[in-house]
């Protein structure tokens, strides 16, 4: 009897190809296989970790969008624009706490991603944080040039020229228009500190580490003295009305969620603790450590900031005020000295700040190389200090660019609505994990399971970009729309997920031990990793 002639070949629709590559997802066993290969040194422990979250969290939030939140947005209920930014935080800290300790592994939420909802997504959030952190480094140097500033005004009575030291154009709120600031041209401190901070960077994460220890605990103790040398000062007038009518789109109950969605910039820097997973003693274990102990202690500084900041300066005269403390202060006689000390903790805040951006920004572009989604170049490390020096030099000079011309205000907002649509993603994807991954080793886990604490947090997020202005939005969707050209042109054909077949053993090798399987003449089995076969 003749054999029955063989099934004829199924021909998958194009359509359903191209779905199943752009929701291919990278396997959870991949991803921590390459972060073993790394080569990064693990030098950060739990109280680095700590460190690196408040160094990041006690920035320009405290020092310089309190005043402009409660001026613009919600005045002295400021207060409860950052109790609602404090509980998004809070919600979304669980979840990257809980999927850091699940794959420790630099990328933060790209990597979160990639694993649980697929590579598009991924590559959305991972150009997103792009924005998030390269914008958030161009507000905080636009903080600290103000407070030098004030710095030679209160300790020399040298006032700087604003020539040199402002932007060219300011932001109108009310017009929703940039309009010419006459008399300045370019701000020559905030260059100069984003072009210093980039270069020890590229010296090593270890010398940064330490740094931002040191200032952190100098910028807390600063804190605290503005906090109790300033609380003589307070006149309760001053938070009558607390909640103003509203205004437009100012104060009333919309502006305090709008105020809670300007101040969120405040809130991003254990974001910033994720990414430094790889260099990391015990990430699995330190990490929720250094995330959820760095919020709670933020969020108790922030709040007693904004208390007194209101008690001792009408809310009304914070406005364009990009160094909100001093100038309270400076309405009472007496406070120079406190003033100073003010001024000093603010430039060491503020710097802290920006090296923590430093540490995250280039890693993204490194991890996102690695996978195959950007150019390979931004995955080498420096053959002698072991960091990403390609992307720390390329981000480091547009941060400096956009600190030069732009004003705080537009940057801060872009940075907040960047992180809020980050923290989306990854409260959604350790539900989707819980599902997919359920025995996977997890070194933390949400409380309450994976619904209570992750939908509110994705939902909340979601509103306050539904209440940001609408060119704020409308910048983002171009930098998505930027994001998914260069996806389609370049990310969709060279990724490793999706085209394992063009990553040759000398792509492999280009990445040294960094790179996963360089040292292997085939990539791994099916059973293995995955290999060839998307995980969808």
């Amino acid at each position: 009897m003749p054999s029955p002639a063989p099934a004829p070949a199924v021909i998958q629709p194009r359509w359903r190809t191209i779905v199943r590559r752009v929701f291919a997802r990278k396997p959870v066993g991949q991803v921590l296989q390459e972060g073993s290969k790394t080569e990064m040194k693990r030098n950060l422990g739990r109280l680095d970790l700590i460190g690196i979250g408040i160094g990041s969290i006690i920035g320009t939030g405290i020092f310089v969008l309190t005043g402009t939140a409660a001026a613009n947005d919600a005045g002295p209920a400021v207060l409860i624009s950052f109790i609602i930014a404090a509980v998004v935080a809070a919600l979304s800290a669980f979840s990257y706490a809980e999927l850091g300790s699940m794959v420790p592994i630099s990328g933060s939420a790209y990597t979160y991603t990639y694993v649980s909802l697929g590579e598009f997504l991924a590559w959305v959030i991972g150009w997103d944080l792009i924005l998030e952190h390269l914008v958030g480094s161009a507000t905080v140097a636009v903080g600290w040039s103000a407070y030098l500033v004030r710095f030679f005004e209160d300790a020399f009575s040298v006032v700087l020229t604003p020539k040199t030291t402002q932007p060219p154009i300011v932001w109108d709120g009310t017009s929703l228009k940039f309009i010419i600031n006459h008399g300045s041209y370019i701000n020559i401190p905030a260059i100069f500190i984003a072009l210093l901070l980039m270069t020890i960077h590229i010296f090593g994460v270890r010398y940064a580490s330490w740094t931002i220890n040191a200032i952190v605990v100098v910028k807390i103790l600063v804190v605290l003295f503005f906090i109790f040398g300033a609380t003589k000062h307070i006149d309760s007038n001053n938070y009558r009305p607390f909640l103003p009518e509203r205004v437009g789109n100012s104060y009333g109950a919309l502006g305090v969620f709008r105020g809670a969605q300007h101040v969120f910039f405040a809130y991003i820097g254990f974001d910033s603790v994720t990414t430094a997973a790889q260099e990391a003693k015990d990430p699995q274990r330190d990490l929720p450590y250094g995330i959820i102990v760095s919020l709670v202690i933020c969020t108790v500084l922030y709040m007693g900031v904004a208390a007194v900041l209101c008690g001792i300066a009408r809310y009304d005269t914070l406005k364009n005020q990009p160094a909100p403390l001093t100038f309270a202060l400076a309405l009472y006689p007496n406070t120079r000295w406190l003033r100073i000390l003010i001024d000093i903790g603010a430039i060491a805040g503020l710097s802290s700040v920006m090296l923590v951006s430093f540490l995250a920004q280039p890693r993204i572009f490194f991890i996102m190389s690695r996978d195959g989604l950007l150019p390979r170049i931004f995955g080498r490390l420096h053959p002698k200090f072991k960091t990403p020096y390609v992307p720390t030099l390329v981000t480091g000079t547009l941060c400096a660019i956009f600190a030069g011309v732009l004003p705080v205000d537009v940057l801060g907002d872009m940075t907040s609505v960047g992180t809020l649509l980050a923290f989306i993603l990854v409260n959604i994807s350790v539900v989707i994990m819980r599902f997919t991954h359920p025995h996977a080793e997890r070194g933390f886990k949400t409380p309450f399971g994976p619904f209570l604490l992750p939908v509110p947090g994705a939902i909340i997020a979601i509103l306050l970009i539904v209440l940001s202005d609408g060119p704020t939005i409308y910048r983002l969707f171009i930098w998505l729309a930027i994001g998914s050209l260069i996806y389609i042109g370049f990310g969709y054909r060279r990724s490793r997920v999706g085209n394992p077949d063009k990553w040759s053993p000398e792509d492999l090798a280009y990445f040294g031990d960094q790179g996963l399987f360089a040292d292997a003449t085939t990539e791994p089995s099916d059973s293995e990793f995955g290999g060839k076969k998307l995980e969808i």
